[in-house]
């Protein structure tokens, strides 16, 4: 058993954009600038290989029924703690059911806040995996968004039993933006997963597949015009979760007719996310994306404009 190296840490984990279109359930990656922070401190009031949740906003603190306990209480039966108690505060910097991975950000800042405490014994993948127990919990068990959040960039889930992931580079010599509108819409994950079709058709999967294999390699090579072609081409998931979404469909048509390269849903949504490589164009795309959500949805929403996140959680 590892003893403290640390009586407090403080960490951050990022947002992150799951499926980045054709990718369903199985590619991601980490956006700069927004995501969670943790607090996690030796407390000799909480009895010995539990944790407390002492300050959190609008969400449990029981820490069985929260992203970020269930990981911190999976990642303390990795290190084998028995002997300390820690309590934890959650500071959320992301909204619930955005589209962004907000259960996934408070998991991975968890995870990763227990694994600094006593001194980093754990690697990415096993804090994934911690994070994995919490996501299966909350949202269903995929790794599209804590697998980013913990190791930052795009990360391309290859295998599940057992896991198995690729962080794939994009060049840094290249330039990545991505325009995020939030509308004030909930889409619970749950009832957007139950809106997918059971069987679809082997065009469709042949058609995904390619795509899916464009976007990797739009990424390793940095090409962003060739990442946004593949990133708007999903016809399997796309096509089934916009509609419930108002004014996702002329949202896509702004952002492509403003140059954006190409625009999805982010994750379940209902945040739409389009890329181009460069800012001063972002701006202007999300202004144009935030009009269609008002004029023909009815929502209001924020546009954001951030870069890759390449380094994930982290102690701060």
């Amino acid at each position: 058993e590892p003893e403290p190296v640390f009586v407090s840490v403080k960490t951050f984990a990022p947002a992150t954009v799951a499926n980045l279109g054709p990718g369903f359930d199985f590619l991601g990656c980490a956006v700069d600038g927004l995501g969670d922070h943790v607090t996690l401190r030796v407390d000799p009031s909480v009895r010995a290989g539990e944790i407390s949740i002492s300050e959190i906003t609008k969400l449990s603190t029981n820490p069985l029924r929260n992203c970020a306990g269930i990981a911190a209480i999976a990642t303390m039966k990795m290190l084998g703690i028995r002997s300390v108690g820690l309590s934890l505060d959650l500071h959320k910097g992301l909204p619930l059911g955005s589209g962004l991975g907000s259960s996934a950000a408070s998991a991975a800042a968890a995870a990763v806040a227990v694994n600094e405490i006593f001194g980093r014994k754990l690697g990415s993948e096993e804090l994934v995996l911690a994070g994995l127990e919490s996501e299966a919990k909350v949202s269903g068990y995929h790794a599209d968004n804590i697998a980013p959040a913990i190791m930052g960039g795009f990360v391309l889930i290859r295998n599940y039993e057992p896991l198995d992931l690729k962080p794939l580079r994009f060049p840094s010599d290249k330039d990545l933006f991505f325009v995020l509108v939030s509308p004030e819409f909930e889409a619970p994950t749950k009832k957007m997963r139950a809106a997918l079709p059971t069987e679809i058709p082997m065009v469709h999967h042949v058609w995904n597949s390619s795509q899916a294999a464009a976007l990797v390699a739009a990424v390793l090579e940095g090409d962003a015009v060739m990442l946004g072609k593949a990133l708007s081409s999903d016809k399997i998931v796309e096509p089934t979760r916009a509609p419930l979404i108002p004014g996702m469909e002329a949202v896509k048509k702004a952002a492509l007719e403003a140059g954006a390269y190409g625009c999805t849903i982010s994750g379940a949504g209902p945040t739409a996310v389009a890329v181009i490589d460069s800012e001063e164009m972002g701006q202007v795309i999300g202004e144009k994306m935030v009009e269609a959500f008002w004029k023909v949805g009815h929502l209001k929403s924020v546009a954001s404009v951030k870069k890759l996140d390449k380094i994930g959680a982290r102690l701060v």
